[in-house]
Formats: structure tokens, sequence, C-alpha cells
């Protein structure tokens, strides 16, 4: 699996909100440094589970399509007198 780079800009936005979690649920004060580490360890560690329950929503999602878009197509055969 491919490392998860995220913009400059997001990863900042994820380590100001662990770093609020941490005071607001733990009462513990962690620095910048930390909030990234942990950032970076619970990207590597939980991006292959996440991404491959996206995968299997988005298959779900196709399916369902899928199956609507063959009904719909059934429903447009034209019949063939014989």
């Amino acid at each position: 699996m491919i490392a998860i780079k995220l913009p400059k800009e997001q990863k900042e936005e994820i380590v100001k909100r662990v770093q609020a979690y941490f005071e607001e649920e733990r009462s513990e004060t962690i620095g910048v440094l930390a909030a990234e580490q942990l950032t970076d360890f619970m990207l590597k560690e939980l991006a292959p589970y996440l991404y491959n329950k996206a995968i299997a929503d988005v298959r779900g999602l196709l399916a369902e399509k899928f199956g609507q878009i063959e009904d719909e197509l059934y429903a447009m055969e034209k019949p063939i007198r014989r």
C-alpha cells in the first residue's frame, strides 16, 4: 500500500485536532511533533483498513447501480412477435 501523503494544510489541521483531542479528552498537552508522529502512525496503520472499507462500499454501490441499469435495459427491450 502506498503511504498517504496529505496536503500540508490538511495535515496541519489534523495535527491541531489531535492536539485539541488530547487537551479536551485526556487533559494532556502534546506538542506539534508528537501530534504529527501520532498522525503519521495512525495514517500508516489505519489507511489499509479504511481504504479496503471504501473499496467494499463502492463495490456494493456499483453492484446496486448496475443492477438498476440492467433492469432498465430489460425494460427497454422490444417484444419480438412470432
